[in-house]
């Protein structure tokens, strides 16, 4: 078990300075931070299969203990939700060895497919679920899979001292489908770090998509759409791991090959550090044809360097394009399952200058008002720091 603390034993020390009135030994006095226990998938990790969630992990791991809160990690391998023998036990193993009421933040990949583990355990720990996907939301599960997930996640949220989210469409969602009380789910929105604005190619024809090829990422759509546009010219590049659903991944190659776009679009695979950024830095249009989103930081990420964006309206896609402060929107929105007018804006992207000029300045003025990461971090600190002392059995 990977249990790697990411921060020493720290104190935060207050200094009063002497003065008449103090009394004499006010000097230091020490202030520790609390701890929270974060339990998360074995392949957090693992630049072979790079994720939102996973680097949203990673990232609070990093920017928590600045808000009062000592980070002790805990990467649980196995093939979440639906793990194995060991992976069930060695989750159980790590739960049952806390004392009792320590805060542990549970990432819901690992812990919404198993109310039989958890549900036991918020009788003696305070323990919060961060949602970045409703497992049944996933796509291309067989409907009795998806709908014994949706039960196991649904049973575990109700028992757990409180739920965070990564949007408020997220929130609502959760509240609704199953049953939440409202002020038992809170949201903490992925932040974004700004960076260079991209310099793009010629301002118009590099598409860049950046996503795990599976299903619920929906490349297929995109592939279909550039498919009728092959009179303008673009090139496209789709970033992302190749490895979650390899037949998914065959049956998009046999796609490309059949519409005769293997010389213009190109699966690039994982990336990561100064690679991405390249990707990046080489776009002039970010597009992302996904089922469902809870939020999108890819969105973000391109917006973070002045990239528009070209999207399906869908789960929290809208809050993660958003809007410049002047009211801009640094986007397009379309319908999922609509390639062609996901072809149609394209053609509208090429063919109108007024229209780029427009999504260009509203994705600079969005890129100024992200929030960065401090602020999600500074949101589950508060959601961990208004928890109840006390697990509801020692209470």
């Amino acid at each position: 078990m990977d249990r790697p603390s990411l921060t020493s034993d720290q104190a935060a020390l207050n200094y009063v300075p002497p003065q008449h009135t103090a009394p004499k030994n006010a000097e230091i006095i020490p202030m520790s931070l609390r701890s929270v226990h974060f339990v998360m998938p074995g392949g957090v990790d693992d630049p072979a299969a790079p994720s939102g969630g996973n680097a949203y992990d990673r990232r609070l791991c990093l920017d928590l203990p600045g808000f009062g809160w000592q980070v002790h990690r805990y990467a649980v391998a196995g093939s979440w939700p639906s793990p194995g023998s060991a992976a069930r036990t060695e989750l159980t193993r790590t739960l049952r060895d806390l004392p009792d009421g320590t805060v542990v933040l549970l990432d819901g990949l690992v812990a919404c497919g198993v109310p039989e583990i958890i549900v036991p355990e918020a009788e003696r720990l305070c323990l919060v679920v961060l949602v970045h996907l409703p497992l049944g939301d996933e796509t291309g599960l067989a409907p009795a899979v998806a709908a014994d997930l949706d039960a196991r996640e649904r049973t575990t949220l109700r028992a757990v001292s409180a739920v965070v989210a990564t949007s408020d469409w997220a929130v609502r969602r959760l509240v609704a489908h199953h049953g939440l009380a409202p002020d038992r789910v809170h949201v903490a929105a992925p932040g974004a770090d700004i960076a260079p604005l991209a310099s793009g190619t010629d301002g118009v024809s590099r598409l860049l998509c950046v996503a795990a090829v599976t299903p619920r990422k929906g490349q297929h759509r995109l592939v279909e759409a550039l498919a009728t546009v092959t009179d303008l010219p673009w090139s496209c590049v789709c970033v992302g791991g190749l490895g979650q659903d390899p037949a998914y991944v065959a049956r998009l190659r046999a796609l490309i090959e059949q519409h005769g776009l293997g010389d213009r679009l190109h699966l690039a695979g994982p990336q990561a550090g100064a690679e991405l950024d390249a990707s990046y830095a080489a776009a002039d249009l970010m597009v992302l044809t996904s089922y469902a989103e809870t939020y999108g930081m890819a969105v973000t990420e391109a917006l973070a360097r002045g990239i528009p964006v070209l999207a399906t309206d869908v789960g929290g896609l809208p809050e993660a394009v958003g809007r410049a402060p002047d009211g801009g929107v640094p986007g397009i929105l379309v319908p999922p399952e609509d390639p062609a007018a996901l072809a149609a804006e394209l053609r509208g992207w090429f063919g109108e200058a007024d229209v780029r000029r427009r999504l260009k300045a509203a994705a600079r003025g969005r890129r100024a008002a992200l929030d960065g990461w401090a602020t999600t971090a500074r949101s589950l600190a508060g959601v961990l720091g208004r928890l109840p002392r006390e697990p509801r059995r020692a209470a």
